[in-house]
């Protein structure tokens, strides 16, 4: 695994790659799209570490799917042990905050839905977490209500501000921590809001974050 944190003003970042948990369903415009139900609490699901990489890799479609998508969401890297955590204790173990790609299949997840098998394939295959350099979390003045943008080969695909979240990033740590551990070089993804849409071999994409923080990539 060629993937480290690290952060954009080149901080040293010496926490391990952890796993990824991340939220489905928590922008509504994006449950409406998708036509999926409404969730009465979060939906969890994990991505393994070998799913993170650098935003700037370019990305590879596994040759079993067809229908790749983009799904761009704001991440929090963990930088304390969180198990059964409160509000404050989850604030203090943020260290930085990132934008990310959650790459689905959207075909190979629909097959396994059918058959009512778990989906990680469709989630989690390697290099399914493309994402940027962190921002110390100081330095970014409202994570709960930044802009996500993504833009593909120049035309806007995805954009929205985090504020639109169902729950939102301190509840989502908190509730998280309850289900399994959080551990330092983890990161939470928070979920994605609407324009969804299949990635194409060639596409180029760019990535803005915050209004100042910007990001490209292409897939192969």
């Amino acid at each position: 695994m060629n993937y480290q944190h690290t952060f954009l003003d080149g901080t040293p970042c010496d926490l391990p790659v952890g796993k990824a948990v991340c939220v489905a369903r928590n922008y509504y415009d994006h449950i409406k799209e998708l036509d999926n139900p409404v969730p009465t609490e979060p939906i969890f699901f994990i991505k393994p570490a070998t799913a993170l990489a650098p935003i700037t890799k370019e990305i590879i479609i596994p040759s079993y799917s067809s229908n790749c998508h983009h799904e761009t969401e704001l991440a929090i890297l963990i930088g304390k042990q969180l198990t059964q955590a409160n509000s404050q204790e989850v604030e203090a173990a943020i260290a930085g905050y990132a934008i990310s790609l959650d790459l689905t299949l959207r075909d190979v997840q629909q097959k396994m839905k059918d058959k009512g098998y778990p989906w990680e394939i469709a989630k989690g295959f390697d290099g399914s977490c493309p994402i940027s350099p962190f921002i110390s979390k100081d330095k970014l003045t409202n994570p709960q209500d930044t802009i996500l943008k993504l833009s593909i080969n120049g035309k806007l695909r995805q954009q929205d501000s985090t504020r639109l979240m169902i729950t939102q990033i301190l509840d989502l740590l908190a509730i998280s921590s309850g289900y399994f551990t959080l551990m330092p070089g983890d990161i939470l993804l928070t979920g994605t809001p609407a324009g969804v849409s299949k990635l194409e071999s060639g596409d180029r994409l760019k990535l803005e974050f915050d209004g100042q923080y910007t990001f490209e990539t292409s897939v192969k």
